[in-house]
Formats: structure tokens, sequence, C-alpha cells
């Protein structure tokens, strides 16, 4: 495959290109950041979905109605029941104060009732209907709640987000390769006589998209290159200057390790994908011109 983009030094004086001349390095820098940024977004939301799921994987909550008589059954139940790692009640002041953050002023009044809620925590493997109910006969009516179930319709959201992110990302590549055929083509043209003294010295149509092809990987790469590291200073930017797998508010990376390899290697892939779809077009357009 090296063949392909390798030149000889009068191949190079015959289609002369690099260092960003002409507008399809630039094109491809412009896709290649968008690229780059929107895929890191599409990784960060997949990572952020995975560091909530794992987080309240085991993590549920007692609802007890009119319940500051009856909380300290249910506090028991839970305490005295097998596979319960952690019982946390929540205490009234702070729960009203998450209420007048919500309805204002009138959240905050003592006279409002409001319901006990204790936060439990399960050892992996024990089944939450059994604790379940052994709360609920502890104290009727009280309500087992799974965090997951609660966050069910913000990861589905997340999750239907980094899906559109990648299908933008496969998008701009497709687009991309549409600008890559449109330059080899209009090379091609630009070029004709170039070509027709080629062919006339006893040169190959594999040797001529060759020429193109070289041309066209170095300026994928130029650009890649520069559309990425103009990414990179931006993504450095939002994270705060912080390096971009510092962990995040929720407590997991932002990116990984193998996320930010990913990110890399993307100007690599799109220098491939430029050199194989031009070198596709450029012998489609020497053979229709036979």
């Amino acid at each position: 495959m090296l063949d392909w983009v390798r030149a000889t030094p009068a191949e190079r004086r015959l289609l002369p290109g690099g260092r960003m001349q002409g507008p399809t390095p630039w094109v491809i820098a412009i896709m290649m950041f968008v690229m780059v940024v929107i895929a890191a977004a599409g990784l960060s939301l997949a990572n952020a979905a995975g560091v909530v799921s794992r987080g309240v994987e085991n993590r549920y909550s007692v609802q007890v109605a009119n319940g500051a008589a009856r909380a300290p059954a249910a506090e028991a139940a839970l305490r005295n029941a097998p596979g319960v790692a952690a019982v946390r009640p929540v205490p009234e002041t702070e729960m009203r104060k998450t209420l007048e953050r919500w309805l204002g002023p009138e959240g905050a009044k003592a006279d409002l009732p409001l319901p006990a809620l204790i936060d439990v925590d399960l050892k992996p493997g024990v089944s939450p209907q059994a604790i379940a109910t052994k709360v609920e006969a502890a104290v009727p009516g009280a309500r087992f709640v799974a965090h997951s179930a609660t966050l069910k319709p913000m990861l589905r959201a997340i999750h239907s987000l980094t899906w559109v992110a990648f299908a933008i990302v496969l998008m701009i590549a497709l687009a991309t390769a549409a600008a890559v055929v449109l330059a080899a083509r209009s090379a091609l043209a630009a070029n004709r006589p170039t070509i027709e003294v080629m062919h006339g010295v006893g040169a190959t149509d594999d040797q001529v998209a060759r020429l193109f092809q070289r041309r066209i990987a170095i300026d994928s790469l130029n650009g890649g290159a520069a559309g990425a590291l103009a990414a990179g200073v931006v993504l450095l930017v939002i994270a705060g200057g912080r390096a971009a797998w510092v962990e995040d508010v929720a407590g997991g990376p932002l990116l990984t390790f193998l996320d930010l390899v990913a990110l890399a290697l993307l100007p690599l892939l799109g220098t491939l994908l430029a050199t194989l779809v031009a070198r596709i077009a450029v012998l489609r357009a020497l053979r229709e011109a036979l």
C-alpha cells in the first residue's frame, strides 16, 4: 500500500503539492476539525452515560408518605435485611432546600408535608424484590424505587445523542470523500496536457493515478493534522485548560486514554480514506476518457 503514496523525484516535479497549497487541504482541515470535536463529544457522552449507569446500578430509594413517624421502622427493616450495604436517611432540611430550589420560598415552609426518603445501597447480586418485600411488610405503602429507573429517560436521551454524534461523524467523512473526488477530478482536468504527454511516452493509468493519490494524501495529511490540532486546542479550552482525561463532576473520566488514541488516529484514517477515494476516482476518470 505504500507504493500508492511513494513517488520518485521526477514524479514530484510533474505534480507538486503539499504545504497547505490550494483549497483541498483547508477544506479537509475544516472537516477534520468538526469531525474531531463531534467525535469527542460523542465519546464523552458515552462515557458519562456509563459512569451514571454504574453509579446507580445498585442504588435505590425508599419513599414513605407522611413518614415522619414510620421512617424509623423502614430504616430498621432495611438495616436488618441481608444484602444491604448502606442505609442513608435523607434529612428533612436537605429535602426542603431541594424543594426551595424548584418551588421557591414556598418549598421551604414547615407546614408543607414531605415524605420520608431513605437512600439504600445493595450489595452486588442481591435481589431488590426481596428487599422491597421486607420494607413493604414493615411499612405498608412504602415505595422501593430504583435510581436507574428514575434516570432511565435521561440515559436514553444521552445514548440517542451519542448515536447522533457518531452519525454526524460518518456523514462528515462521506462529505470529505466527496470533496476529495471533486478535487481529484479538478486536478485531473487541470493537468490534462501533462497526462496526455505521459500516456504518449508509455505511462500507464496506474502511474498517473499514483501522482494524484500522492498529492491528495499529502494534502489530506497536512489538512487533517492541522484540523485535529485546532480541535485539540478547542477541547482543552472547553475543559478549562485541564487534560482531557481528568475526572468530571460525575466522578468518571471525560475521555479515556483509548478515546484519545482513537481521536488522534482520525487524521491518519482520513488520509487513508482520501488516498483510496482519490485513486478510485482518478482511475475511473482515466478509463472514461479512453
